[in-house]
């Protein structure tokens, strides 16, 4: 380097790597912006095939009813899905891993000063984690330390509920489902959560 070169940055001037860490921060938000509207459209359809009227997800959706009314027309094309089964006993992958995310948010919540998965699960919840067998892996191994280091004040239900969860994905499923990847770890992510807050109530 020159003699007297300055080597300070000039502080009127935006470096190439701050707007790249300041447009990545937006591109994340964006896609997950992005990634809850085709999952609410996704979820839209599939209430209405259990039977849900549109003034009733318009309310619950906090959407106008003719916004509902759009989105429903805009799936008719593509048909009815056929029933979807609720019962946490499923084993394919996306059902499991919803699982998974559920019981590591109570866990989460539960013991909430000292869970190791709160990280992730909060990574998770912004959409700066995808479900990628690396993390799913991952978030397996947080929830196992949790398992092991809050036994004695844990509720039976949640070892249950994971070991269960943990065989399964052990054991590639071969079912097949017609709802997308999205719909499936959401609705088992909800049902896992209102099954073990029931039991231990």
């Amino acid at each position: 380097m020159a003699d007297g070169e300055d080597t300070h940055q000039d502080p009127g001037v935006l470096t190439e790597e701050q707007a790249e860490r300041m447009l990545a921060g937006m591109n994340e938000v964006i896609r997950a912006g992005e990634e809850m509207r085709t999952l609410r459209a996704e979820m839209i359809r599939v209430l209405v095939g259990l039977g849900w009227t549109q003034d009733r997800i318009a309310r619950l959706t906090d959407m106008s009813q003719p916004a509902v009314s759009k989105q429903v027309t805009k799936h008719q094309a593509a048909g009815p899905l056929p029933p979807m089964t609720l019962s946490l006993d499923q084993y394919d992958t996306p059902w499991l891993e919803g699982r998974l995310w559920g019981l590591a948010e109570e866990i989460s919540e539960t013991f909430c000063d000292t869970a190791r998965c709160t990280r992730y699960v909060h990574a998770i919840a912004r959409g700066k984690k995808r479900f990628t067998p690396q993390n799913v892996d991952e978030l397996r191994r947080l929830l196992e330390e949790d398992l092991r280091l809050h036994q004695a004040e844990m509720p039976g239900s949640y070892r249950d509920a994971y070991d269960e969860i943990s065989r399964g994905l052990d054991v590639p499923s071969k079912e097949t489902t017609t709802a997308s990847t999205s719909v499936r770890r959401t609705l088992a992510h909800r049902i896992q959560r209102d099954r073990l807050r029931l039991s231990t109530e």
